[in-house]
C-alpha cells in the first residue's frame, strides 16, 4: 500500500493552503467537508466530474494539509483538518464555511 504524503499542522505552509483553496471545485470540497465531520467522494455533490479529476483535486487538498483521508476497504472518507487548520490558521474555517462552497 503506498505512503500518502500529509503534511503535520507545523508543516503547513498558508501559500500551499490558499492556492488550494483558490480552485472553485476544490473550494466547494472543503465546505462540503467543513459543514460535515466526514464524507465520502459521492457526497461532495460534483456534476458529471470524472473520477480522475476528483481524485486530482482531492489530493491537492491532501499535500496542502486541508483533508485527512480514512480508508476502508475500498472506501475512502475525507474530513476537514478542522483542529489543525483553526490553530495554525485562526478563522480559516470560517471564512470557508461563508463563502457558502463558491470559492
Amino acid at each position: 500500500m503506498r505512503t500518502l504524503t500529509i503534511p503535520t499542522a507545523s508543516e503547513m505552509s498558508l501559500t500551499m493552503v490558499c492556492n488550494a483553496l483558490g480552485d472553485p471545485l476544490r473550494m466547494k470540497i472543503a465546505y462540503c467537508l467543513a459543514s460535515f465531520d466526514e464524507r465520502d467522494c459521492s457526497a461532495f455533490k460534483l456534476d458529471h466530474i470524472p473520477k480522475s479529476t476528483l481524485s486530482h483535486h482531492i489530493k491537492i487538498l491532501r499535500e496542502a494539509g486541508i483533508i485527512q483521508p480514512r480508508i476502508e476497504g475500498k472506501h475512502h472518507f475525507y474530513s476537514l483538518r478542522k483542529d489543525d487548520l483553526n490553530s495554525r490558521f485562526p478563522g480559516l474555517i470560517d471564512m470557508i464555511l461563508q463563502t457558502g462552497g463558491l470559492g
